[in-house]
């Protein structure tokens, strides 16, 4: 299938997140904060990128705003996968470049349904 980035400071959720992925045939691969999603991005090219917001060093709007805007990872979806559920963090994070946002917790339902609207 896909090769996925998990962007999220947090390892319970980035185990949460990619026993889904990897149920569904995703190849996972993880980043811990923006900065190291942004490299990641631009070495792996993965096809899609679930980003948390609430991340060290760089938060995930400004690594979607920047990976949204540098040529070489332009075109990999993201889909905002965060706490910040409120409707101006969604109308945010679209606008920062993501193609999808999802509330924590995310179901798997959610996840792979949103997932295969991107990668189809």
């Amino acid at each position: 299938m896909a090769l996925i980035l998990i962007a999220d400071d947090s390892p319970t959720e980035i185990y949460v997140l990619q026993k889904i992925l990897e149920k569904h045939g995703h190849q996972v691969i993880t980043a811990e904060d923006g900065e190291q999603a942004i490299a990641i991005s631009q070495q792996e090219q993965p096809k899609l990128i679930l980003m948390d917001v609430v991340m060290p060093k760089l938060n995930g709007f400004q690594a979607t705003r920047r990976l949204s805007k540098a040529v070489e990872t332009q075109d990999i979806p993201i889909i905002i996968v965060s706490s910040k559920n409120q409707e101006t963090d969604k109308l945010w994070g679209l606008r920062q470049g993501a193609k999808g946002y999802l509330g924590k917790p995310v179901t798997e339902e959610q996840l792979i349904s949103e997932i295969n609207k991107l990668l189809d």
